[in-house]
Order: structure tokens, then C-alpha cells, then sequence
């Protein structure tokens, strides 16, 4: 046996034929030829039919013979008896409740058979009983109605007359073996003449029992379809099984009565049964009525033909026994023993789709095998018929050729869910997923997600370091304005002393000059302030001078190197811009303005007043009563070299030897010197004295760097949740275990990191709140951990400035650094305020869980668990067959039943799916589609063992039997297994 197995055929439940016992309106000589070339000519075609008539099986029996006896019906591989009965319950319509026994046509004597239990029941009348059968029936329709000669009248008015009373057939039903192995029972769900109609109160326990009892609901509504599938709200699976034995398949056929509605029933309700074409399919559509039965103008659609593989050939394999197998577009369970061959199908599938590049471990057919394999080769044929053909030994693998399959081998289910496992490659896989669910323009030309990410908060992190540094720099700042605060005294100070040491100069200047000389001496000393003050003129051009220059060294720097290199790394940096050399010259960083010219401008008048300033020097005159200044001249406007001549005139004019001139020209310097000196420190002093108005401006400055550092933290989570929210709104929709998983973004505070930094500042055998290691961690627990991780900017700056306020001026006690040495103190200062204000201790991470736990903290089992539901429930863009080899690894069974059945019955019906398992959960209550068994015969050294493979669907009874002895042991198992457990093994 070798087919694709479950595939949707279109079957016709209910159809009666010429000569059926009511309401025949099929007229005319051939009516039975008319009758077989319009179910010959149906569309879509007709592969299966239940032939229908009121209590007896001849229209069934004439259907029958015209096939096997004159070739009719070709395309029909299965016809069985409808037989049609009325219940002893009236409608509201005023019709009887009908019921239907479908009986497969198996046993040869199903006819007689059936005949033979419809003879079991009984209907009682003018004082007589009369059995359901053509005797019994004519004979009813005589005593009704004496007057009937004809017998086929009588037979059809008796047959009107007989109620079958309900309680009577399902007691018949239960004592008969063979009608519980043979015979399906449908129930008409309609109003007219179905449990729709029976709606008196006081029939509704009946009409429920007729229900259970029906193995088949006869209706086409969706909204009856939805209420048997348990989908209609407060009516569940659960209470179905409880109330009716179950859910229900739905079904609808055509009830035609004449030729004008043959196989064509209202609104193109066609019945679809999905299994091979034997009674059984229909057994398996009461069991699943789900995934195995629909009404409507087509079968439900499954997988991309163009993402189907339809079948897979091995070339040059002698050891293939069966070379070629057709695959089923839905479920594919490979099965067989330990050794049989189900492995190398699934390697040989997934190499022809070059899907097992990184995928094989040593234990894979493919490494195992090798040897043997030189020449093998796999050709498979997609749906659409387009072929592809692959050695099975691709050592020239192409690595740019993209998979046309997904395979989750061995290997690599084993890698992602190993507890040691790279904890980290699960998260990857999720994450391709869901950047795979984000549109080609969502994903702003990046290749996968870790470049999406880095793309939506590159800006965001870069303001975040620049916010950094800037507060790292003005906390230096801080620093040194503290710093300038703590000099006032000292400069004071100094400048007291300098007062006092300049005024000693003045008088000892003073005792050196002879007595009568005082307005030369009042002269002399005012062209001494004259000329320090020229110095400082001189001074502050020359330094401008020298500023000018360095400032143009800096432009020309500028221009042939930073601003070059400023472009080249953007244009690396935005490269996706695509803008060609023409428009990244337009971003080439130049001044604004001519600062080439404002430069050679104002370095030319620097000079300029620098040596105007500075004068020239000039001769002595032949007589030193010859003055070089005029007495009413400006002194302060005068050159050096104008104002140092006068002065060596006017001290050669005070009577005093040369060694007194000597020392009064060095006292003069000095005292030149000093009040150079003492300009200096009062400038610093009006420097220092302006420090504490900027260390306040400052710490503002530094507190928005910092609250705008958490701002670009929290934009960053928001890209994150921006980034996830595919899988967001699909969790958000899901039921079932894909509820389970969930999406998490969290700021993480290192408080530990960042207070042992910090306590590395500090003494910590001072007493106070502090004292010992771990104290300055448990306060930021308490006062900033919360606001760190959870607060938005604000509250995060706002607990920041209330712990400097509570607690800064203890902290700064336990400084290890003693206040007396002041350079030192300030130093650590500057330390203590980069530390406090720092934020590399916060990280943002995010994480997806399962049940509240990181995925990369879970169990191997469970992450396996999380591995099926990302690539069977949460893959959705991706539609290419998924080939798994053993996904119950790690498993139990409760866990698979419970978390992993739903999940391959949901994604069977979207992509093909192939599935190498041991585990008879997965076959069985996923009602696999196919089941291929791997079988392998004797093994000859140095050769491979022949290899065989069988096909088909679960409803064929000896593929259920192959499922029952691989994977439960066999039958007697199975039952030896469930009565030592005590499980019922009822319908």
C-alpha cells in the first residue's frame, strides 16, 4: 500500500434514485441512464455516494449493479446504502424527525445484513406487530388501506404508516455487534424534518439523546456547524462531550427527488470528506470532524502548491526499495523501528530542498552513510510540477542558494533546547521570526533583526552616550568650579600679602631718593604705573597674537583633515541613504563665513598694537634736562620705549650714586612685577568668586543630561515593544498554549556594581548610614533601584536629586581622601560626582517567556516545546514545508498531548509538514494526514540495509494497525495497557 493518504474528495450522503420509495419525480423511459450521466457529469466530481431510500436498500442495490455490470459511475470509488427511516417524533412543521443509517458496504453481505436489522424493529398496529421489513411493510399498507392490490403501493404506503419508535432502534443498535461495526447513524438537523423541528419543552431531553446517538448531523449552515465543532460560545468541546458523546461532523447532500437536482445541492453545499475513498473516512470523520469533514463549494484550502513537496524519488539508490513515495500537502508521520529508514527519508527530503547545510550531527543517515552514498541523488516534484534534483552528497554546496524547506533535525532541536546548550540561539530564531513577520518596507532595508534593532536605536544610543559624556564632563566641571570656590581665601589672602609686599617696594623705592626730589619722585612713579600698565597692553596683544595664529592652524587643520574624515564616516554610516559624490559634497563641513579674512585682519591689528605699544627704544640725549615726555602728555597712552627713556631720565636726575640707582631701577621692577602679579590674582579671584553662580547652572546642566539619558532609555523600550509588536497582537489573539508565551521589556539596574564603584570611594569604618560594605547598596535599593527600572525620566531624576539631597553631605564625610589635602580632595570629588551620575549600570533587556520564565532559563523539554510553537503557530510568513526529526525529545507525553497536538493540527492546514516521531500522540490525536512506515530488511556487512516504506492514511485499518504495533506494541498492548489503567476503550 502506497498512496498520499488523506486527501478531501467530494462525497454525496444523500441522493435517492429513480424508483425511490417517496416522492419520486424521476420521469421518463431512461430515467436511470439520465440519472447515473448527470452524477457522471457532476462538478466538482463525485468520488463517493450514499445512495438513499426509505426503509430498504433497492435503489442502493440497482446503483451497485449498474457499476460493476455496465461500467457506470467510473470516477466513483465508493457507494453505500442510505437508508432512510422515520422516527415516531413530530416537527413543528408537522413532518416526522428522519434518521439515517449509512452502512459500509464492506462485508458482502452488508445488504442482507442490514435487512436483517432493519427486521428488528417493530411497529404496533390494529392488534398486530409488523417488523421494518418488505413483507411486513406491504402487509402494514394493507391493513392500513385493504382497497391496495398493487404491491409496490402497499409496500410505499405501509412504509409511510411505520414510525420507528427511537428508544426501540438505539436498544437494537446496542445489542447488535455488527450494526455498531457496520453502521453509522445520521440524524437531519433541519427544522422541517430534523431535531431542529423538535422544540417542545418537553422533547428536549429526546431530541438530545437523538443527537448523541447520531454519529453524523446532516445540515450545512455554519452557524449548526459551529454549535457540532463546539465553537459557539458556552457550548464547547467539552460541553459537547459531556451532553452528545462529542462533536459532530456536519453534512449535506444534494436529497435529490428528481433530475433537475441531482448532485446539486442549494448554494453549491457540497459535502468534502477528507480520507481515502472507503467507509472508513467516514469513521475517521465522526472521530475528527474538524479536520476531516466540511460543507461548502470547495475543500478548505491547505498549503501553497508552490511550497508542496508531491513526491520524492531516490536515483541511484539500490538499497530503496521504494524509490519513489507521494507525499500528502498536510501531516506526514514517519514511523518504524529503531534502524528502519525514517531518518534518511527525512535527510533525503530536506537535502533535495538544500535545507541541511549546519543541520546534520554525526548520528544523521547522511554522515552515517556516506560512504554509501556517491551517486544517490533525490528528485523531488513540487505541486505545481516544477522538479528539483540534488546529490544527496552536496560537498559543492552553494551556500547563497536559499532553503525551500525548514529542517529541524536532530541536531539542531537538540542544540537550541540543550541545557548547555547556546542559550541565546533559541531567542535568535525567534526573533528572525518575528522579523520575518515585519513587511519588506517595515524593515528599512536591514537584513535581519539584530541590524532592524540596530537600526531604530542607533540615534537613541548615541544620544544616550553623548548625554553620558556630557554629564561626565560637566561633572569635571563641577569639579573644578568647586575647586575655584575653595581658592577665594587662599587668593585673598594672597593678594592682601602682594598689597602689602608692593606697598613695602613703594617705600623702600621711596628711602633710596634724596631729599628735594619730590616731584621728580611723584613723576617717576607715575610713569612707572604708566608703564606697567603699557606691559599689559602689550601682554594681552601679544597673547592675542599668538591665539590668532593657533586659531588659524586650527581652520586649515580643519579643512584638510577633520572635516574629510567627518564625511567619509557618514557617508559609512549612512549609507543606506544611497546619495551619490555630487550630494554628499553638499554635507562637507566648511565655515560659514570668511574667516580667512577675518583672521589675517585681526592678526594684523594685533600686531600691530602690539609693536605700537611696545614703541621703539630711543637714544640718550646729549643732556638729561632734555625730557622725552612732555610734562601734560597722557602717560598711559605712550610706548614702552617712550616711557622707559623718561624714566631712566629721571632717575639719573635724582642725585644718587650708581649703586643706588642700580637698586632703585630693581625695586622699580619689582614693584612692576608685582602689580602684574596682583592684576593676575584679582582676576582669578573675580573668577573663583563668579564659580559658585556656575556650579549651580552647572548641576542643573548635568541633571537634564541626565534625565534626557533615561529619556533616550525609555524611547529605546519603546522601539523594542514597536519591533515586537507582531508578535504582541498575535499572542493577544491566541488561545491554547501559544497564550502561554509572552513578551517582555525590562531596564535592569546593576545596584551592585554601581555601589561597590562607589564604596570603592569611600572609608567605610566611619560610623553612620554607610559604615561597612553592602550598607550603600541596600539604600539605592530602596531610594533609586525603583526608579531606575521602572520610573519614567522624571521620577528617575527626581530620586536621583532626592538622595544627593538626604544623603550627599554624608557621603562626602567618608571620603577616603582627607579634606586637608586639597588637590587630592578635589580630585576625588570629581570622582565621586562621575560615579554618582553615571548610568552604564543600567541595561535595557528584553526577553520572551514562557509561562513568566525567560525561554533561556527553561528546561530542555520546555524550550522544545517553545521551539515547535515559535515554528508551528508563530511562523506565519513562512510557508515552506517544516521537516522535524523527532520533536518529543525531552518530552513526556502529557506535555505533548496537552501542548504540542493543537499546535501541529493548526499548522497542517497552512504549510506541508513532515515529521520523523516515535511518539503515537502526534500520529494519532494530530490525525496525521500520511503516515509513511520505515521498514528495513536484512543488514549485509558493508552494504546498507534494503530500505521499504508503506503509505496511507489513518482511516485505512491496515495502516492503523502498522500505527498500533510501532508505536503502542500492538493491540493486545494497547488493551492489556488501558485495562491495568482502568481506561474505558468505549466509542
Amino acid at each position: 500500500m502506497i498512496n498520499r493518504g488523506s486527501e478531501w474528495h467530494r462525497w454525496e450522503p444523500h441522493i435517492h434514485a429513480p424508483g425511490t420509495l417517496f416522492n419520486n419525480q424521476f420521469k421518463g423511459p431512461n430515467a436511470w441512464g439520465d440519472y447515473l450521466t448527470n452524477l457522471e457529469q457532476a462538478t466538482p466530481v463525485i468520488r463517493a455516494i450514499a445512495v438513499t431510500d426509505y426503509y430498504c436498500t433497492e435503489t442502493y442495490r440497482r446503483v451497485d449493479r449498474e457499476m460493476r455490470e455496465n461500467g457506470r459511475l467510473p470516477q466513483v470509488a465508493l457507494v453505500f446504502p442510505n437508508v432512510e427511516l422515520r422516527l415516531d417524533v413530530a416537527t413543528v412543521k408537522e413532518r416526522w424527525t428522519n434518521i439515517h443509517l449509512l452502512v459500509c458496504p464492506d462485508d458482502p453481505e452488508h445488504v442482507a445484513e442490514v435487512e436483517r436489522f432493519l427486521g428488528r424493529l417493530r411497529f404496533e398496529a390494529f392488534g398486530d406487530n409488523f417488523a421494518c421489513t418488505r413483507e411486513d411493510l406491504i402487509k402494514l399498507g394493507r391493513k392500513s388501506k385493504p382497497e391496495l392490490s398493487d404491491e409496490r403501493t402497499a409496500f410505499r404506503h405501509g412504509a409511510s404508516q411505520f414510525k420507528v419508535n427511537f428508544g426501540k432502534l438505539r436498544e437494537e443498535y446496542g445489542k447488535s455487534d455488527w450494526a455498531k461495526e457496520n453502521i453509522l447513524v445520521a440524524v437531519a438537523g433541519a427544522e422541517t424534518d430534523g431535531t431542529s423541528g423538535i422544540r417542545d419543552a418537553n422533547d428536549a431531553t429526546l431530541r438530545q439523546e437523538i443527537e448523541k446517538f447520531a454519529h453524523v448531523i446532516f445540515a450545512s449552515s455554519s452557524a449548526q456547524r459551529d454549535f457540532w465543532l463546539g465553537r459557539k460560545s458556552g457550548v464547547g468541546e467539552d460541553v459537547l462531550r459531556e451532553r452528545y458523546d462529542g462533536c459532530k461532523p456536519c453534512l449535506h447532500g444534494s436529497d435529490a427527488h428528481e433530475q433537475a437536482t441531482v448532485a446539486k445541492p442549494d448554494g453549491d453545499r457540497y459535502s468534502w470528506i477528507k480520507g481515502a475513498l472507503e467507509f472508513d473516512a467516514l469513521r475517521q470523520a465522526h472521530i475528527d470532524p474538524a479536520g476531516r469533514a466540511c460543507v461548502g463549494p470547495h475543500p478548505p484550502f491547505r498549503a501553497t502548491p508552490a511550497r508542496v513537496i508531491a513526491e520524492i524519488e531516490l536515483t541511484g539508490a539500490d538499497w530503496a526499495q521504494t524509490p519513489k513515495l507521494a507525499l500528502n500537502s498536510g501531516l506526514v508521520a514517519i514511523i518504524g523501528a529503531r534502524g528502519s529508514g525514517k531518518t534518511a527519508l527525512a535527510d533525503a527530503i530536506a537535502a533535495g530542498c538544500d535545507a541541511t547545510e549546519g543541520r546534520l550531527s554525526n548520528a544523521s543517515f547522511i554522515v552515517r552513510a556516506r560512504e554509501h552514498l556517491d551517486g544517490v541523488g533525490v528528485r523531488l516534484t513540487w505541486e505545481t510540477g516544477d522538479p528539483s534534483m540534488r546529490p544527496l552528497l552536496d560537498d559543492a554546496f552553494d551556500p547563497s542558494l536559499y532553503p525551500r524547506a525548514r529542517y529541524l533535525s536532530q541536531k539542531f532541536v537538540e542544540e537550541l533546547c540543550s541545557a548547555d546548550g547556546l542559550k541565546d540561539e533559541l531567542l535568535s530564531e525567534i526573533e528572525w521570526v518575528i522579523f520575518e513577520a515585519h513587511s519588506t518596507l517595515e524593515r528599512d532595508g536591514a537584513t535581519d533583526f539584530g541590524e532592524l534593532l540596530e537600526l531604530r536605536t542607533t540615534v537613541l544610543r548615541d544620544n544616550r552616550t553623548r548625554d553620558e559624556e556630557a554629564i561626565a564632563a560637566l561633572s569635571d566641571q563641577v569639579g573644578l568650579e568647586r575647586e575655584k570656590q575653595s581658592q577665594i581665601v587662599g587668593l585673598k589672602s594672597q593678594i592682601t600679602q602682594k598689597e602689602a609686599l608692593i606697598a613695602g617696594y613703594i617705600k623702600s623705592r621711596d628711602t633710596l631718593v634724596t631729599a628735594g626730589s619730590a616731584e621728580r619722585i611723584a613723576r617717576l612713579n607715575a610713569l612707572i604705573e604708566a608703564a606697567d600698565h603699557v606691559r599689559t597692553q602689550i601682554r594681552l596683544w601679544s597673547q592675542e597674537c599668538q591665539v590668532l595664529r593657533s586659531l588659524q592652524n586650527d581652520v586649515s587643520d580643519f579643512r584638510t583633515n577633520r572635516a574629510p574624515m567627518a564625511l567619509r564616516t557618514s557617508k559609512q554610516t549612512f549609507v543606506g541613504a544611497h546619495l551619490d559624490d555630487k550630494a554628499w559634497q553638499a554635507f562637507q563641513q566648511t565655515y560659514a563665513g570668511n574667516v580667512d579674512g577675518t583672521l589675517t585682519e585681526r592678526l594684523a591689528r594685533a600686531e600691530r598694537q602690539a609693536a605700537t605699544w611696545r614703541g621703539r627704544e630711543h637714544p640718550r640725549k646729549a643732556s638729561d634736562q632734555n625730557p622725552y615726555v612732555a610734562d601734560d602728555a597722557e602717560l598711559k597712552r605712550l610706548s614702552l620705549g617712550e616711557l622707559e627713556a623718561e624714566i631712566g631720565r629721571i632717575q639719573r636726575l635724582i642725585n644718587i650714586d650708581t649703586d643706588t640707582a642700580n637698586r632703585l631701577r630693581t625695586i622699580t621692577t619689582k614693584i612692576g612685577d608685582e602689580n602684574a602679579a596682583l592684576k593676575r590674582l584679582k582676576d582669578a579671584l573675580a573668577d573663583c568668586e563668579g564659580a559658585a553662580a556656575r556650579t549651580t547652572q552647572l548641576q542643573t546642566d548635568r541633571e537634564q543630561a541626565y534625565l534626557r539619558v533615561f529619556e533616550s532609555i525609555v524611547a529605546e523600550e519603546q522601539v523594542l515593544h514597536t519591533l515586537y509588536r507582531p508578535l504582541m497582537d498575535r499572542l493577544a489573539q491566541a488561545s491554547g498554549t501559544l497564550r502561554k508565551l509572552s513578551f517582555s521589556v525590562s531596564r535592569h539596574a546593576d545596584v551592585h556594581r554601581w555601589a561597590t564603584e562607589g564604596e570603592s570611594l569611600f572609608d567605610k569604618r566611619r560610623t553612620g548610614p554607610f559604615k561597612g560594605v553592602g550598607t550603600l547598596e541596600t539604600w539605592a535599593d530602596a531610594l533609586l533601584k525603583p526608579a531606575w527600572e521602572s520610573g519614567d525620566p522624571k521620577a528617575v531624576a527626581e530620586a536621583m536629586a532626592g538622595f544627593r539631597q538626604a544623603h550627599q553631605a554624608e557621603l562626602l564625610d567618608l571620603s577616603e581622601v582627607p579634606r586637608s589635602q586639597q588637590a587630592d580632595y578635589r580630585s576625588w570629588l570629581r570622582r565621586f560626582a562621575k560615579w554618582l551620575y553615571g548610568t552604564s549600570h543600567i541595561e535595557i533587556s528584553y526577553s520572551i517567556d514562557y509561562e513568566a520564565v525567560d525561554i533561556r532559563k527553561l528546561s530542555p523539554g520546555t524550550r522544545g516545546i517553545v521551539l515547535l510553537l515559535l515554528y508551528l503557530a508563530l511562523d506565519d510568513s513562512d510557508d515552506r514545508p517544516l521537516i522535524i526529526d523527532q520533536p518529543e525529545e525531552n518530552l513526556d507525553p502529557k506535555s505533548i498531548f496537552d501542548e504540542l497536538v493543537e499546535l501541529f493540527i493548526a499548522a497542517k492546514n497552512v504549510r506541508q509538514v513532515i515529521m520523523v516521531t516515535h511518539n503515537a500522540n502526534l500520529v494519532v490525536n494530530t490525525d496525521a494526514d500520511q503516515v509513511i512506515v520505515a521498514f528495513s530488511g536484512t543488514h549485509t556487512p558493508g552494504k546498507l540495509p534494503p530500505i521499504r516504506y508503506l503509505s496511507g492514511g489513518l482511516e485505512n485499518a491496515e495502516m492503523r494497525k502498522h500505527v498500533c504495533d510501532i508505536l503502542e506494541g500492538g493491540d493486545r498492548a494497547f488493551k492489556e495497557r488501558a485495562r491495568r489503567l482502568r481506561v474505558r476503550l468505549d466509542r
